[in-house]
């Protein structure tokens, strides 16, 4: 049966756990600047995340460590200025968390008053439950992630899929139900079974959301150059692309080149 669709003229962390106690799926999506915040705002996506992926798709490394605390609040301050509906939550990089919960609520509180972001995400369970305690304490809503975690990629060695095994999945439930009673107010699984991510879903209050995780969740979550299809090399089961920005945006731009070495563009209705 469909459940009706509440009109939110804002997404709070409260809309969302309203949301999964109303069977309402969560729509998220990745921004990292103005532009593409507000089209993705306008278009009605739940929750904006300014992920430390702006580290590979917008910088170009091979992970996502390499950001800095700085870049995420510079990416974090212009999505906010282009949003007007959506929950923003934003990454805390690594190594602004993992080890000193009182850096980690040094790192948040940069983040929430420079960039003016509603929430933030933290990657891991009970070895970063200090760190998201503190954060709670302090007021600062948090989302946590759990499965395969980027920012833990050279201990995984690979980013293939998380939690196959049952002692690794036992202890993804339990960190999932630790952040839910720590506070948390939705977690991501990423790159899990299917069957398990469902399981957790089932198990908690609070949302989850799914990015390789399956449909048994309660939203999902893709990077945007990927579903738009701006990112061309990256093809994991599953991604769905929308789009095909890649060849699109190569035809228009190969054209322009060619209408300005021609001498087409511009042309008289084009000039003052």
């Amino acid at each position: 049966m469909s459940v009706a669709k509440k009109d939110y003229k804002r997404i709070t962390t409260k809309s969302l756990i309203e949301m999964k106690a109303n069977g309402e799926r969560i729509s998220m999506l990745t921004a990292y600047d103005f532009t593409m915040a507000k089209i993705v705002d306008t278009a009605g996506v739940d929750v904006i995340l300014v992920g430390d992926s702006a580290s590979n798709v917008m910088a170009g490394h091979e992970t996502t460590l390499p950001i800095t605390l700085d870049q995420m609040v510079y990416h974090a301050s212009s999505v906010v200025r282009g949003v007007e509906r959506a929950l923003v939550v934003v990454d805390l990089p690594f190594g602004t968390y993992q080890s000193d919960p009182k850096e980690a609520l040094r790192s948040a509180i940069r983040i929430m008053k420079e960039s003016g972001a509603h929430a933030l995400k933290l990657e891991g369970g009970a070895e970063i439950k200090d760190s998201v305690k503190k954060l709670l304490h302090a007021g600062i809503p948090v989302m946590g992630h759990l499965g395969l975690t980027p920012q833990s990629i050279y201990k995984f060695g690979s980013y293939t899929v998380r939690a196959k095994e049952d002692a690794e999945a036992e202890k993804l439930i339990e960190d999932a139900q630790l952040l839910e009673r720590l506070g948390c107010f939705a977690v991501v699984l990423e790159k899990i079974p299917a069957a398990l991510a469902q399981r957790v879903a089932e198990s908690l209050t609070i949302p989850v959301i799914g990015i390789g995780a399956g449909g048994g969740v309660d939203g999902q979550v893709l990077v945007i150059h990927d579903m738009l299809g701006m990112n061309n090399e990256f093809s994991p089961r599953f991604l769905r692309r929308y789009m095909n920005l890649f060849e699109g945006m190569t035809q228009a731009i190969g054209q322009y080149s060619a209408d300005v070495k021609s001498g087409d563009f511009p042309n008289e209705k084009e000039q003052y």
